[in-house]
């Protein structure tokens, strides 16, 4: 990054490709549209290209991406309630698409799953359902979460087990 803010801007193509994936299963962890989650991400990516000025080399370019892309998820969260309700089409978070060597019925299955563990997080207050998803979708260390939710890093910890807990909780009650 700090080459990029010294001229070399086709450098933050490397950012992109080697955040993107990462960053999309989590913005689609918690959007729930392919289409929604890209269009997220593609902000953010774009937020940091433009502020790259702003850029503070003391913090890792992994924690700014991420706190960025953490807000623009919530805000559009927000801005979907209050705009407008609609029906919701789950995806699978890594294909929507049956693999050829799937058999259809485990497809089915797998995709359940996923929509049903989407609506157990969605039951979570938003800090625990952000750092079981930044931990599970996004893979992020207990650091990384920290960082990116601006939080300790025992109340990045406390987040993610209390909402397993939480889901725990919820799984066993339905």
């Amino acid at each position: 990054m700090k080459r990029v803010q010294a001229g070399e801007t086709s450098l933050f193509t490397l950012l992109v490709n080697k955040y993107h994936e990462r960053l999309m299963r989590f913005a689609l962890s918690k959007l729930q549209v392919e289409t929604d989650a890209e269009d997220v991400v593609q902000e953010a990516f774009l937020a940091a290209y433009h502020s790259r000025q702003s850029y503070s080399p003391e913090f890792e370019f992994s924690t700014w991406i991420w706190t960025i892309t953490l807000n623009l998820t919530r805000n559009f969260r927000k801005k979907e309630s209050q705009e407008r309700t609609r029906q919701v089409e789950y995806v699978v978070r890594t294909n929507s698409t049956i693999e050829s060597d799937t058999r259809p019925e485990q497809f089915l299955l797998d995709r359940e799953q996923s929509a049903q563990i989407t609506v157990w997080l969605d039951q979570l207050p938003e800090p625990q359902s952000d750092a079981v998803r930044l931990r599970f979708f996004g893979e992020l260390s207990y650091e990384e979460i920290a960082l990116a939710m601006d939080c300790s890093l025992s109340g990045a910890k406390r987040r993610v087990k209390l909402g397993l807990i939480k889901l725990s909780e919820i799984a066993a009650s339905q």
